[in-house]
């Protein structure tokens, strides 16, 4: 985690890292401008970590909770500082980010609202996509699934 100061604002999103096949063959990246991402956001008020993860997983890929089979021994958390443009009014923050792993039973069309676009990369462990965030949650749960 980068060194943050003691007054720093913090928020909290919570998602899913969505996998195909077990033994895993493929999992889930979202596509931004300049970056991949996982299915997440932001807890709202009075939200559970899990419920916030669902609901967000539903709301950017059409994917439903009836449609997934939750890993119930799998919680992966990072922290990291972002500057938020718009959100919490151009604020730099330390954010906590917790995903959690599920494997897609259910063949879907995804319903992107939030993203440019999706693709579901072969597993194949270690994955250089993103040092700061998805690297090391990729790395966890192979260790995770090979244990």
């Amino acid at each position: 985690m980068q060194d943050a100061p003691a007054d720093m604002p913090e928020t909290k999103a919570c998602g899913f890292l969505i996998v195909k096949g077990n033994p895993i063959e493929t999992f889930l990246l979202m596509r931004h401008k300049d970056r991949w991402d996982l299915p997440k956001g932001h807890v709202d008020p009075g939200e559970d970590e899990m419920t916030c993860a669902l609901r967000e997983l539903e709301e950017e890929t059409g994917i439903m909770a009836s449609q997934i089979e939750v890993d119930p021994n799998f919680r992966y958390s990072l922290q990291y500082v972002v500057h938020y443009k718009k959100r919490m009014g151009g604020v730099t923050a330390l954010k906590t980010a917790v995903y959690f792993l599920a494997t897609l039973t259910d063949d879907v069309e995804l319903n992107l609202t939030e993203h440019l676009g999706a693709e579901w990369f072969s597993w194949n462990p270690p994955h250089a996509i993103q040092e700061q965030t998805i690297d090391p949650l990729l790395a966890a749960v192979a260790a995770h699934v090979s244990s």
